[in-house]
């Protein structure tokens, strides 16, 4: 390879940095620049002089360097500043910068960097509850005003669709109406990774949804579109008017977070999320069945080692079961 220009390390970081902002969001632009910083420190550790040093003098044995230097970081730091420095090493080949031997890197990294430790989903189980149970409450709908009987009708549909269906929130926001088999109870959807797949809807979430769209039949009928292109869920504010718009992810997290305040108090704000009914369906699919494998298709999980993070048995479960294994026989004695 034909190596352009001898431009300084520093320059080159720079320049490379430049291009993480482009295409990188703002908090993850912030991290990649605390680790090239870090690794500036580290070059100068090894008494190279990073803003007259040319960059095409770097060697890949400087990432090693690196890697050993942040063995007192936690592993997740570890593995996402050198995600960030072989970012700049590709940057490197791709420019013809400095001649990489990206194979070398990729390997070095391999070697040299630990595995971050499986981090347990955590969320309120109960509180979820609490929540589901107060928008299922009789006197949660009453509402002389129309506009907010119908969006409350909608949240509790909207709510009970997550719990029981293990959709993303983005999922739930772009379902039509005609996405849904009603006499089946289920759904045809686009998932991740543009994936085809089936989703099945309790018998709770879908009276919930016909309950809604019968009190929306007028704004549907009059909407003039057939019944079936029309959003499953749709905005009921001053903006939409008479017309039937899709809610937003944006409206779909607002909903939680307004109906969590409801029920549980400002105190909750932010502790339940819309991704947290998915922990929760998957959680209440394991421990209903104890079959690993439903739950990762039920939940179409590509990987099973991600659904084997909510195969674990909570305190309560923990304290029973240690009781009966140690303390039942001596209490009978």
């Amino acid at each position: 390879m034909v190596v352009m220009t001898s431009l300084s390390i520093a320059s080159a970081i720079i320049q490379y940095l430049e291009t993480v902002k482009l295409a990188r969001a703002q908090h993850t632009a912030r991290t990649y620049a605390n680790a090239l910083n870090l690794f500036r420190e580290v070059l100068r550790g090894k008494k190279i002089d990073v803003e007259s040093s040319p960059v095409n003098t770097l060697t890949e044995d400087a990432i090693a360097w690196m890697a050993r230097h942040l063995k007192d970081s936690s592993p997740a730091t570890e593995q996402v500043y050198l995600q960030a420095v072989t970012g700049f090493y590709q940057f490197l080949d791709a420019e013809r910068l400095a001649d990489i031997n990206l194979s070398r890197v990729r390997l070095l990294v391999k070697q040299r960097a630990r595995r971050p430790g499986i981090r347990l989903p955590q969320f309120p189980a109960n509180d979820i509850e609490r929540v589901l149970a107060f928008v299922s409450d009789s006197n949660f709908a009453k509402a002389s005003d129309e506009v907010k009987y119908l969006r409350a009708m909608r949240d509790r549909a909207f709510l009970l669709t997550l719990a029981d269906t293990g959709l993303r929130v983005h999922e739930a926001c772009k379902l039509r109406r005609g996405d849904i088999d009603w006499n089946e109870g289920r759904a045809a959807i686009i998932g991740k990774g543009d994936k085809q797949a089936v989703v099945r809807f309790s018998t709770r979430s879908m009276k919930a949804l016909k309950d809604y769209l019968s009190l929306r039949a007028g704004l549907d009928g009059g909407s003039g579109k057939p019944l079936a292109s029309l959003p499953l869920f749709a905005r009921h504010d001053k903006g939409a008017g008479k017309k039937i718009k899709t809610i937003t992810t944006a409206t779909g997290r607002n909903i939680v977070s307004e109906r969590v305040r409801q029920a549980l108090g400002n105190q909750a704000e932010g502790k339940i999320t819309p991704h947290s009914f998915r922990h929760y369906f998957v959680t209440t699919v394991l421990r209903g069945s104890g079959n690993l494998k439903l739950a990762q298709e039920l939940a179409r999980h590509a990987n099973i080692q991600v659904t084997q993070r909510y195969a674990h048995l909570s305190d309560d479960e923990l304290d029973k079961g240690y009781y009966q294994i140690f303390e039942r026989d001596k209490e009978q004695k």
